[in-house]
């Protein structure tokens, strides 16, 4: 039994389903958020066993295909587990603050634990695991130590630091958040490059830490999926837009297309490399090629997203995933 942990609205998740259907092999899906206010989650203990159980509440007069109500999910016959993008528990809607803080704060807490119980197979890994792997600093100090190209790079809150490094790459400089995202969608930040009148108010990084990074050259960018130790690379020909020309994120189908690409072998094994040393069995790494042909590392993402890749090259992603949830468990102490 694969469980997958996810929002209902996951179109990842839904082509995984089709062909975990195809293959014959059992799937529940499952989205944190309804703790507690649509879902039980417990854990017993009798006569020195624990017992992990799931039950999914029916609405009124929802009664499910099979004639039956609640949902129960014996969480002993989950055989892997993959954390796609799973909610935060949902406060019931009755009660307000700071009740509903405290029963989020609880749940959250309560629904980690049960999962860290699971002694199977996690993708890309176990909660814990994965937010240690999204720390940039982190992620560009292994990088280096796996012989990666890596830009001229400051991070933090030291003005001088940024003001160093425009001089340094003779004001070709970008600057990007440390985050992965933004409690608020308006106030996420794309890859931005820096001008001489930004420089005018550099004292304001004071007050939030960045990322400025050498503006590197590019000819094309790289959107790199490792699944286990399969590689799977697109071209994003960011260039050809305006819009995506610094961030590839802000791209348009009609002028930023898609394509194949075959990375290097020694590129390709440094990518699996970087995703082992983070802990992880999935992950999306963006690199840049530049005009000369270097391959410069710009970051990782252990939940990056992947079938707007897979829908515009045909790359057999969703199958490399599936794959790697129904394989069987390592051996305890073998190496992976």
């Amino acid at each position: 039994m694969i469980l997958i942990l996810t929002a209902p609205d996951d179109v990842h998740a839904d082509a995984a389903e089709v062909e975990l259907g195809r293959r014959g092999v059992s799937w529940v899906r499952f989205d944190p958020a309804d703790v507690p206010s649509r879902a039980s989650l417990s854990v017993t203990i009798r006569e020195g066993r624990l017992t992990r159980t799931l039950v999914r509440h029916a609405a009124p007069g929802d009664v499910h295909p099979d004639g039956t109500g609640d949902r129960v999910l014996d969480l002993d016959t989950v055989t892997a587990v993959w954390f796609r993008r799973p909610g935060v528990p949902v406060a019931p809607a009755h009660l307000g603050e700071p009740h509903a803080g405290f029963v989020v704060a609880e749940s959250r807490q309560f629904v980690g634990d049960v999962w860290e119980t699971l002694d199977v197979p996690a993708l890309p890994a176990a909660r814990p695991v994965v937010l240690r792997a999204q720390q940039k600093v982190r992620q560009l100090q292994l990088a280096l130590r796996l012989g990666f190209d890596v830009p001229a790079t400051a991070v933090g809150n030291d003005p001088r630091d940024v003001l160093d490094l425009f001089t340094h790459t003779g004001g070709r400089l970008i600057t990007k958040q440390v985050g992965l995202t933004s409690l608020r969608d308006e106030l996420m930040r794309f890859t931005e490059p820096v001008s001489h009148r930004d420089v005018g108010h550099v004292d304001g990084v004071r007050h939030c830490p960045l990322i400025a990074q050498e503006r590197v050259p590019k000819r094309v960018e790289l959107r790199v999926t490792v699944v286990g130790d399969r590689v799977f690379t697109a071209a994003i020909d960011s260039q050809r837009s305006n819009h995506a020309r610094h961030d590839w994120r802000r791209q348009d189908d009609r002028n930023t297309p898609l394509t194949r690409y075959d990375l290097p072998t020694d590129v390709a094994a440094r990518c699996v490399a970087l995703t082992r040393a983070l802990g992880l069995r999935y992950s999306a790494l963006d690199l840049i090629v530049t005009p000369d042909d270097r391959y410069v590392y710009i970051e990782i993402n252990p939940t990056g997203q992947y079938l707007w890749v897979e829908e515009e090259t045909g790359l057999p992603i969703t199958a490399a995933v599936v794959d790697l949830l129904t394989a069987p468990a390592p051996t305890p102490g073998a190496s992976t």
